[in-house]
């Protein structure tokens, strides 16, 4: 009886210790911005249909993006969020659900005040290679834009961009349908304004990131993901962010005249055969 006694009190010792293991923070990035919030929320809703024990410690600091890449690998941070990239996809394990419904690939523009005329004659991507668009050098977007050899003006400066948009060196400045008015706002010295009538769409992901040893994490995340979509926590959590819904009214999305665009750069196991990953504009 005594033996039986000490196994339980090791078994339930070990136990909690394993409880205990399960239970450690994943460790992210710092959450900064809306659509960081909004991110992150997402992470936490497809973990809780799988992994319901874990809890979240944020990094303290801003970090750039190849920092990020190195603290995955090295074990420092769990996992992180970024868009679609050869390079990310190389050195990380990505998981291949859309985090934002492909949003990031549904372009409007920003443009000089005064110079809408310009675009209202816009019926497609031919009659848009007459303008140019501003982009950042190394942005993953630029390579696809100059794929479809649309003239592009480009800047290794992202804040070097408005100005130059105010100032004539190109006519119009794409962003992802969440971002003008707020950059906008930000610049607001200049003479900007969101374009009304366009919107470029083109694939375009941004995936949640682990390490490449890390197929547990991957599973739980992409499982969880499943999950939500399935029993429609996801589509409830986007649908009514207050980001997402500002974007859906002041972007107009359904009346815009859209012009596609390939993106030869996204991975072969892009799962473009999945629709309800991405975002349907002709159901909003």
């Amino acid at each position: 009886m005594k033996y039986k006694q000490l196994f339980a009190v090791f078994f339930y010792l070990l136990l909690g210790q394993n409880s205990l293991a399960l239970a450690k923070p994943l460790n992210i990035k710092k959450v900064e911005g809306d659509k960081e919030v909004l991110t992150f929320s997402i992470l936490k809703l497809v973990l809780s249909k799988t992994a319901p024990e874990f809890s979240f410690n944020q990094a303290n600091e801003s970090m750039t993006e190849s920092r990020l890449i190195s603290e995955i690998k090295s074990g420092n941070i769990d996992v992180m969020w970024g868009g679609a990239s050869v390079s990310y996809e190389e050195q990380m394990k990505a998981v291949r659900i859309p985090v934002l419904k492909g949003l990031l690939g549904h372009r409007i523009f920003i443009i000089r005040n005064g110079e809408q005329h310009r675009f209202n004659s816009v019926k497609n991507l031919n009659d848009l290679k007459q303008l140019k668009a501003g982009q950042g050098t190394f942005w993953g977007d630029t390579q696809v834009l100059k794929h479809s050899n649309i003239p592009t003006i480009t800047t290794i400066k992202y804040n070097n961009l408005f100005p130059m948009l105010e100032g004539g060196r190109f006519d119009y400045f794409p962003r992802a349908v969440h971002e003008p008015w707020s950059e906008i706002t930000e610049h607001k010295a200049l003479n900007l304004v969101v374009e009304k009538k366009l919107m470029l769409i083109y694939p375009f992901a941004m995936y949640f990131y682990v390490a490449k040893d890390n197929q547990k994490l991957h599973d739980k995340i992409y499982k969880g993901f499943e999950m939500a979509i399935e029993d429609g926590s996801f589509d409830r959590l986007f649908f009514n962010n207050p980001m997402i819904k500002a974007v859906l009214d002041q972007a107009d999305l359904s009346n815009r005249t859209r012009i596609y665009i390939d993106n030869p750069f996204m991975h072969e196991d892009t799962p473009t055969d999945r629709p309800e990953f991405w975002l349907d504009i002709n159901k909003l």
